[in-house]
């Protein structure tokens, strides 16, 4: 709606007689009127043109469509009659009420990727494939592949994807080391569905911490980001990807804003553990840390530092095998310094599980050195290898059990993402597989033992929410 002001002439004339009367004189302006050409002239010299960049790099970003499938869903509620439940309600049973849903809903979901690799190796995110039962990948060129899920991680939020394809067009690697707050930058994406889009802003920060993303520094913009962009690459003006488009800010779920990329440098670290290893290993010292406030630092007589101050020690840990007690302010871990909990962290995660660190503490007041041989964080979610055969034929990836899961169960694995068979038949994320045709499931080599003898069907028990009970999951053929 446009608004017209309308200005009545006495007012006008009110104005006109002020302005002469204070005897006020308006100098005429010495400068030319700026023509439109001259104008559009002035703005290309100031703007940057990203249409070489995306000439160049937009075929090398792909669209990712992704489907979950209908599935069973297990409850303890179903197989009983609805007037039996009904009365349990009215009794005060916390049961709901109205019929009960067998099956899922489908769904699909859409993201944006980016290709690596001529012969089909695709980044994106963990959020974007995390469950799906099938990936088509969409090429700007109209082709369209299916793809597989080489590997993934939910700490970083990356992913690799596969398509058999070859020869394929693939984009630059930045160093996103380099990356400077202003510089400009933009984003190639299907928001919404629509490929091939382009959008521009500037880097607004480095390594913003967000909450429960302790491994990842994101690279923060003004870029417009929507759903449908994530997994999408973020270029420099040299046409290099930086980042990996992840995340927003927003109240009402589309920009406003901020967004966040990850780091192109972590994205490939990443990538290619997951193809060499088929896994994420991270270190871990068994400590509990925080940041060392002005007020702690002032209470405990050491001012003027900055460090990661040790609240708990793991016993019989790395850190209490190395020495490390309660109260040390470790300011630097293999020579790198650690002025917060985070950035310890993310220098511990990069640390090879079995290497020997030396940390740098504050101990009543002086400083000393320890050597600590590094511990492998044990509850990685890093999924291995999906497209394997046993994967293939269950439809599940699974990881050990953390300490606070071991505090409820002594044994099993827990389900990591599931699709295929183990989804149809109500296998859900968080599951723990207790045993697996009637085996005593401890380890993955446990369950990829099972799968291979097995030949149409297994019997699988899990425990979910303390709750214990057998899923009959019908078997994939094995794949010759």
């Amino acid at each position: 709606m446009f608004v017209r002001r309308i200005v009545k002439p006495i007012f006008l004339a009110t104005a006109l007689s002020l302005t002469l009367s204070t005897g006020v004189l308006f100098p005429n302006s010495t400068i030319d009127p700026i023509s439109v050409a001259s104008a559009q002239e002035t703005a290309s010299v100031c703007l940057p043109d990203f249409s070489k960049l995306v000439e160049e790099n937009g075929k090398a970003v792909v669209s990712i469509a992704t489907l979950k499938k209908s599935r069973k869903i297990n409850s303890p509620y179903n197989g009983i009659p609805q007037e039996q439940l009904e009365m349990l309600r009215r009794f005060g049973f916390p049961f709901p009420f109205g019929d009960l849903p067998q099956r899922s809903p489908e769904r699909r979901g859409q993201g944006s990727g980016f290709i690596v690799s001529p012969d089909g190796l695709i980044l994106t995110n963990h959020h974007v494939i995390d469950g799906a039962d099938e990936l088509k990948i969409h090429l700007p060129d109209s082709r369209e592949f299916k793809g597989k899920i080489i590997g993934s991680d939910a700490k970083t939020d990356v992913s690799i994807v596969k398509i058999d394809a070859k020869n394929l067009p693939v984009v630059k690697i930045g160093n996103s080391d380099k990356v400077k707050v202003g510089e400009w930058v933009a984003a190639i994406g299907a928001p919404f569905g629509l490929d091939n889009t382009v959008t521009a802003g500037i880097v607004s920060a480095k390594s913003r911490n967000l909450p429960d993303d302790q491994f990842v520094p994101f690279i923060q913009t003004d870029v417009a980001v929507n759903p449908g962009n994530s997994g999408g690459p973020l270029f420099n003006m040299k046409g290099e990807v930086i980042g990996i488009n992840s995340q927003i800010f927003s109240t009402s779920g589309g920009f406003m804003g901020l967004s966040f990329a990850i780091p192109i440098d972590l994205a490939v670290k990443i990538k290619d553990q997951l193809v060499k290893e088929g896994k994420i290993s991270r270190g871990r010292v068994g400590v509990v840390i925080q940041t060392l406030t002005p007020d702690i630092a002032e209470s405990l007589g050491i001012k003027g530092r900055k460090g990661v101050l040790i609240a708990q020690i793991e016993k019989d840990g790395p850190a209490d095998k190395a020495g490390l007690t309660e109260g040390d302010l470790i300011i630097k871990f293999n020579g790198k310094d650690t002025e917060n909990a985070r950035d310890l962290s993310r220098i511990v995660a990069d640390t090879k599980p079995g290497t020997t660190a030396k940390i740098n503490i504050i101990r009543e007041g002086k400083e000393e050195v320890l050597e600590i041989k590094v511990g492998e964080l044990k509850d990685s979610s890093s999924v291995a290898t999906p497209d394997t055969q046993e994967k293939t034929r269950l439809g599940v990836t699974v990881r050990p059990l953390n300490e606070l899961e071991k505090k409820k169960v002594s044994y099993g694995m827990v389900v990591e993402s599931v699709t295929g068979p183990a989804a149809e038949a109500g296998i859900q994320k968080g599951d723990i597989i207790l045993s697996a045709g009637g085996k005593k499931i401890t380890s993955f080599e446990d369950l990829q033992k099972v799968i291979r003898k097995s030949k149409d069907s297994i019997a699988i028990l899990v425990d979910r929410n303390g709750n214990r009970t057998f899923i009959p999951i019908k078997l994939n053929k094995k794949d010759n």
